[in-house]
């Protein structure tokens, strides 16, 4: 019997075009690529651990980092000179969450983002900082001010993402590909459990992807790289024949995305190291700073 087309359907995502891949509005607003690539390498990374301290789910995580990422695509999405990595990051997290079973509340994403955008918090990130309340307290007054931009950023990310923020992320695919295949057994064995781990590993650093592979390919897609590589690395053996095309994936793009997994850990290293001695900007205020010292026109 034919599958049911309906169940495909949340199996996918919107992807990028070619033009929104080739031009960002922040890039028609004189932003350099390469400053582009470090303000959103910078802006997933403060969603993460915004995710993480808040206690949330790791593909409501996911999700919110691939709905920031979708709002700064192509000429018609957001600029990071116009719109703040720092809020965007904030709100698309409160959306995800709302629209998770774990919903949090304005106050306490934004008390989360004033201890992650603290001077102690930024220089020692990713470490943990010296404890210091008093540099990320948040007055009352201060409070909803930044609740009110939070909900009116929230507002924007809907309105620029027509409202599509239908995200589904591949990790519970991998998990049932590798119960397909045979290497993840409902007893699972310390091998096994090692594979999965290292699957869901290539899964989390893929959301950094410089190639914005989260954008660009669909979640099976991902999924089956991830467990292709992880299998590689782990010696754990798959089915002979291309075991690949029967979930439907192309091996152009399985290489593609493994090779991409494979520089993500490199890149985010190489992109930390460049920014060790100053803080990446996350501010609209910052990325003029950064412009204007790198000598170029700020054009405001």
């Amino acid at each position: 019997m034919a599958p049911d087309i309906e169940s495909l359907v949340p199996l996918s995502n919107s992807l990028a075009t070619a033009e929104q891949i080739a031009t960002s509005s922040s890039s028609l607003d004189g932003i350099p690529s390469d400053l582009e690539s470090s303000i959103r390498l910078a802006g997933l990374e403060i969603t993460q651990a915004a995710g993480i301290l808040l206690g949330l789910p790791q593909d409501v995580v996911a999700q919110a980092m691939i709905i920031f990422t979708r709002f700064y695509l192509g000429p018609e999405g957001g600029s990071y000179r116009i719109n703040s990595a720092k809020d965007v990051s904030a709100a698309s997290l409160y959306l995800a969450a709302k629209l998770s079973a774990t919903p949090q509340t304005p106050r306490s994403v934004c008390n989360v983002y004033s201890y992650l955008m603290s001077e102690p918090t930024r220089k020692a990130f990713p470490q943990s900082p010296v404890h210091n309340p008093e540099s990320y307290y948040l007055s009352e007054g201060t409070y909803h001010s930044t609740r009110a931009l939070l909900l009116r950023t929230e507002t924007l990310v809907l309105r620029t993402l027509s409202f599509d923020v239908k995200v589904t992320v591949p990790h519970h695919l991998a998990l049932t590909y590798l119960q397909t295949l045979g290497v993840l057994p409902s007893t699972p064995t310390s091998k096994s459990r090692s594979l999965a781990a290292r699957t869901i590993g290539h899964l989390n650093l893929g959301l950094f992807s410089s190639q914005l592979l989260y954008l660009t390919h669909q979640p099976t897609t991902l999924a089956i790289a991830a467990i292709y590589l992880a299998s590689r690395e782990l010696g754990v053996k798959l089915p002979g024949t291309a075991w690949w095309e029967v979930f439907d994936v192309d091996r152009e793009d399985l290489g593609f995305v493994v090779v991409a997994y494979r520089s993500c850990e490199s890149w985010v290293n190489g992109e930390r190291e460049k920014w060790k001695d100053r803080f990446c900007p996350l501010t609209v205020s910052e990325v003029d700073k950064e412009l204007r010292s790198a000598g170029i026109d700020d054009g405001a």
